[in-house]
Formats: C-alpha cells, sequence, structure tokens
C-alpha cells in the first residue's frame, strides 16, 4: 500500500551507503581486481536483487520510478537489511513496511526486572493483542488473576467480552467505556498486523460468542490506549481511582502497563498498605 511519494534524493543516498557496506564475501561474490571500494558495485546489487543495472543506477541518481514492495524486498535481501533498515527503505520509497509481528511470549529480561521493582505498583506486560504475558503480585492482587486455561484465556479483550469476573474490578457504570476501549484497541493492533492470522482468529472468535462486541467493532473505531483514568471496585479497598501509563517495548510488541495512583491522594498509602498486609515474597507470573 502506497502511504506516501518516493524521497529520492534521501533513497538515493541511502542505497548508496548500504552498498557501500556490504563486502562482495558476504554477498557469496568473488572480490575479483580492481576493485576500488570494499563494497558492493551497483551490477552486483542489480545481479543481487534480479533487476537490471540501468534501474538500480537509476534509483541510485535519484532519477528512477518508485519501486514496487516486491523489489524492494529483494534489494533489501541484497543489501542486508537489518529489519529496521529494511522498514527505512519501504518508508523512502512511499510503501507500508511490511508487517513484522511474531508471537513471541517471552518477555525480556529488563521488564522482568523492571516489575520486582514494582513492589506496590500493580503493573501487567501485555502483547499488542492484549494478551496478558505476564502480572506482578500487586496486579494480581488487586485485579484478579489471569486465566490461561482457553485458547485465549490470557487475552483481555476475549475476557472482557466472556467472562463476567472479568469486569468485576469496574463499576459498572463503566463498562460500556472499556469496551469501547477494548475494542478500538484490539482494531488498531489488527491493522498494524495487517489482519495476520492471530489477530484474525481473535476477532473471527469475538464476532461468533460476543454480540456486544460485533455491535462496537462496526462502530469501526480506532485508539491506541496510552494512557486514562481507571476507578477500581474491589471487595476489600472499596472504589479508587488510578491512573493507567502504558508503555511501548521496543521489542516483540510488548506493553507495559502501569496502574499508579493520582499524586496527593490517599490511594498511594492504601495502596501500600494492602500490598504490605496481602503480599510476601511472590514470583511473578
Amino acid at each position: 500500500m502506497t502511504i506516501m511519494t518516493t524521497d529520492r534524493r534521501q533513497l538515493a543516498d541511502f542505497l548508496r551507503r548500504c552498498r557501500d557496506r556490504v563486502t562482495p564475501q558476504e554477498a557469496g561474490l568473488p572480490a575479483g581486481p580492481r576493485r576500488r571500494t570494499p563494497g558492493l558495485r551497483r551490477e552486483e546489487v542489480a545481479q543481487l536483487a534480479g533487476m537490471s543495472a540501468d534501474y538500480y543506477i537509476r534509483l541510485e541518481q535519484a532519477r528512477g520510478p518508485q519501486p514496487s514492495p516486491q523489489m524492494l524486498a529483494a534489494l533489501s535481501r541484497a543489501l542486508r537489511l537489518s529489519d529496521d533498515e529494511r522498514d527505512h527503505l519501504y518508508l523512502l520509497c512511499g510503501h507500508r513496511p511490511p508487517a513484522a509481528h511474531s508471537s513471541d511470549t517471552e518477555v525480556s529480561p529488563g521488564l522482568l526486572h523492571l516489575l520486582d521493582q514494582l513492589a506496590t505498583t500493580p503493573a501487567v506486560v501485555l502483547s499488542d493483542l492484549g494478551d496478558v504475558l505476564v502480572q506482578n503480585p500487586m496486579a494480581r492482587a488487586l485485579l484478579g488473576e489471569v486465566c490461561t486455561e482457553s485458547e485465549h484465556g490470557r487475552n483481555v479483550v476475549w475476557r472482557w467480552f466472556t467472562e463476567p469476573s472479568a469486569r468485576a474490578p469496574y463499576p459498572p457504570e463503566e463498562h460500556s467505556y472499556y469496551g469501547h476501549l477494548h475494542v478500538a484497541d484490539l482494531r488498531a493492533a489488527a491493522a498494524r498486523r495487517f489482519g495476520d492470522a492471530e489477530s484474525a482468529r481473535l476477532i473471527a472468535r469475538l464476532h461468533g460468542v460476543s454480540p456486544e462486541f460485533t455491535e462496537l467493532w462496526e462502530l469501526h473505531e480506532v485508539a491506541v490506549r496510552r494512557r486514562d483514568r481507571v476507578r477500581v471496585l474491589h471487595p476489600e479497598l472499596g472504589h479508587f481511582d488510578l491512573f493507567c501509563q502504558v508503555l511501548l517495548a521496543p521489542e516483540g510488541d510488548h506493553r507495559l502497563v502501569l496502574f499508579t495512583p493520582p499524586p496527593g491522594s490517599a490511594t498511594a498509602d492504601r495502596l501500600a498498605r494492602f500490598g504490605a498486609a496481602r503480599l510476601g515474597s511472590v514470583p511473578l507470573g
């Protein structure tokens, strides 16, 4: 899908610099005599990418046509580009980068270490589709343990529309708001994934079991959840407000969600006393 025009000047410069970094040996080519630079020749890049030398030369001279996504994929392989470099190449040429999502459920050691430090702050790591990958003890005590028995049992959107217990920590008058929020965020994630099999299956199953989900989905609301204020209804602590802050991790499309009390409120002290009374040394899970 084309999303903008080609930046020919930047494209030409990027291709030249990437070509200079790849040696013939790395590309599986003989070095040959009389090579003035350690990098690849233009003709060699064209050969590796399966295009005419004239076509590639025009790209480096900032006068070529807009390359197709298929051509960019071939150039990415020929120039041994990293994922970030490949995405940059696509954007320079006015194309959306290819989807690079995975179903990686392994949380990085850095995030796990951070959760360990948040003893009195409820915190959760989610995938971009809303799968709960890990909760710290405070989040489990305050918001409930996540079920893992069904296929989508760890998914917050699935649980919201299929399990009444998922709504228990939130006041009934705010259930509609959270329904809209979950659906809009899921639609944004599915669009970023270009409707891959994982997101398509989750959405199809939600349509099959929840008329409420279908009704909200048809509104075509799109909104990435970044921050908001949530009211929690707890059997011991009663009603209290928390700020919900979503931090994006660069690896694996993971999100760190923090629930923090408003500054100067009595909630922080209540949470600290609650944590001290309910929690000991509990491992993450």
